[in-house]
């Protein structure tokens, strides 16, 4: 197979941060403290660590082949997929719509910056997996990292690598 032919079949989904939906998850919070009212049975609400990140599929049928995870500091991410379709104007985000296993990716404060990232391998491939079935019937799909231990946003690069079948 000529190199060319190879490259075209690997997609590389980098995950990125949805301002507007955190910003509308993060206004329910408030909401919710202003008025006195606690949040629905069932209800998952976005705690201040937490912002929502999306992945857009160009393609329906893909294989997971590997995360491409880098952290610039210590620190813990997580990334739980929200599985059904989900409008946060429309819709509460309920604690049943959350993936399992979520994904773990951290760095110890006395590990040396240039250490690779520890992670749960056997979590993280099934989680992968998960992902590529779901992007099956799927254009956009939701994820909430959580951001734990000193990460932070700003020093995260989070990537998904599939294979395309044609």
């Amino acid at each position: 197979m000529d190199q060319t032919k190879a490259q075209s079949e690997t997609i590389m989904l980098n995950f990125s941060e949805d301002c507007a939906l955190t910003e509308m998850m993060r206004m329910r919070v408030s909401s919710l403290q202003r008025s006195g009212q606690k949040r629905q049975e069932g209800e998952r609400l976005l705690l201040p660590n937490e912002a929502v990140y999306r992945l857009d599929f160009p393609s329906q049928d893909l294989s997971f082949q590997h995360w491409h995870f880098s952290l610039r500091a210590h620190g813990r991410v997580t990334i739980t997929g929200i599985s059904q379709h989900w409008t946060p104007d429309l819709t509460n985000l309920m604690s049943r719509q959350l993936l399992e296993p979520i994904g773990t990716f951290w760095r110890n404060v006395a590990d040396p910056p240039d250490t690779p990232l520890k992670c749960l391998e056997a979590d993280m491939q099934e989680f992968g997996e998960r992902i590529a079935e779901l992007a099956k019937v799927r254009r956009v799909m939701y994820f909430l990292l959580a951001f734990k231990e000193g990460a932070e946003a700003d020093h995260l690069s989070c990537a998904i690598q599939f294979t395309a079948h044609k």
